[in-house]
């Protein structure tokens, strides 16, 4: 369980009170588990109350592995299948982004794995959608959100997915309609180059593309997210670590060298959309204090902070960044560069993103007192 310490920076500052961006958090990672037992209409689960059954996803996610820490979403795609379950879900997410701070959010999902039950992919994009707006709209306009659709990497349906969310697409900040297009599932064995048709479609209609690469494959991978799969963003990125040669030198200097890849993520500012706890559990490093997270910041790659599956990570983003200052000493201006960086990068027009970027100003202005 979450206690009121754990939000706290080392000079006692509630993280919950900074403004943030979010770039990567996952719609069906992010189900409260009370919500999951009423929406399984006494189904059975792996627990019977709240507090277990969280506790079983974190359990069962820190695995070290993509695809094992992938199958937990078995259990919550089976309450999903519904246009009221939608609805609810995505309210919900608002209202839990709100409460800790959050000012715009990209809320990514895969309308493909919601059709079960008689959806189609608009049905259950029109669902979202709607629950996305009540939540900000009782939200008073403290938080924004847009949608990524994801295509599924193992699945075949990625036009049809890319030209549904096409024909949901946003015309303004305060619509909450979508926003960009994402490549998602097990990574490796499924490159973007599998769906290259799609996201040229995408790129064809000037519609923003993310893509899943650099988590559970390697450089390779971030490659084909870039060439084939268009992507302006990286989701997670994290193994582009392994495209950085380090070596220290006789005189105690260090030496750093980044190949053709890195040198092109970095000096293109293509952002990475890093959620640390995640990683640890998917097995980039066993501690937090070994995630690249901080090399690539040294090294000016445009890096963002996230959450990826709130659930499974059990975790928000407010946590996300005590638990990145605790590893490495990270200051308040430090933590305001992490959001600069998501408002630039948030797949919108260039007005709303000055907007944000004032809010971030103002917010952690008022944090320092």
């Amino acid at each position: 369980m979450i206690n009121e310490t754990e939000f706290r920076l080392a000079d006692g500052t509630d993280t919950r009170t900074l403004p943030k961006v979010l770039l990567h958090d996952h719609l069906d990672g992010g189900l409260r588990p009370q919500t999951i037992i009423d929406l399984a209409n006494g189904a059975e689960l792996p627990a019977s109350d709240a507090e277990a059954l969280g506790q079983w996803f974190e359990d069962s996610a820190n695995s070290g592995s993509l695809e094992q820490y992938l199958e937990t979403f078995a259990v919550v795609l089976s309450v999903m299948q519904t246009a009221d379950a939608l609805r609810r879900v995505a309210r919900e997410a608002i209202e839990d982004l709100d409460a800790d701070g959050v000012i715009y959010a990209e809320l990514r999902w895969a309308p493909e794995q919601h059709l079960r039950d008689g959806l189609t992919l608009d049905g259950a994009i029109e669902a979202v959608t709607a629950g996305l707006r009540e939540g900000c709209e009782a939200a008073d306009g403290r938080i924004r959100v847009g949608q990524l659709i994801c295509v599924m990497r193992q699945n075949d349906n990625a036009v049809a997915v890319v030209e549904a969310a096409l024909r949901h697409r946003s015309a303004s900040i305060t619509d909450a309609r979508v926003v960009g297009v994402d490549l998602a599932g097990p990574e490796a064995g499924f490159p973007p180059s599998g769906h290259r048709e799609a996201f040229a479609l995408a790129a064809r209609e000037f519609m923003p593309a993310t893509v899943h690469a650099g988590e559970g494959d390697g450089v390779d991978s971030i490659a084909s997210a870039i060439l084939d799969g268009r992507a302006l963003r990286l989701g997670h990125g994290v193994r582009i670590a392994d495209d950085i040669e380090i070596a220290e030198q006789v005189d105690g200097h260090t030496t750093v060298a980044l190949g053709r890849v890195a040198n092109w993520v970095r000096d293109r500012e293509l952002t990475l959309e890093v959620s640390p706890s995640s990683n640890l559990q998917t097995g980039i490093a066993e501690d937090m204090r070994d995630h690249p997270f901080d090399l690539l910041y040294q090294l000016g790659f445009d890096v963002t902070v996230n959450t990826d599956n709130r659930l499974m990570s059990a975790t928000t983003p407010s946590l996300e960044l005590v638990r990145l200052s605790d590893a490495f000493g990270y200051s308040l201006d430090d933590l305001e560069e992490f959001a600069m960086n998501a408002a630039a990068a948030a797949f919108l027009p260039q007005e709303d993103r000055t907007d944000l970027a004032e809010r971030i100003e103002a917010g952690f202005q008022d944090a320092r007192g």
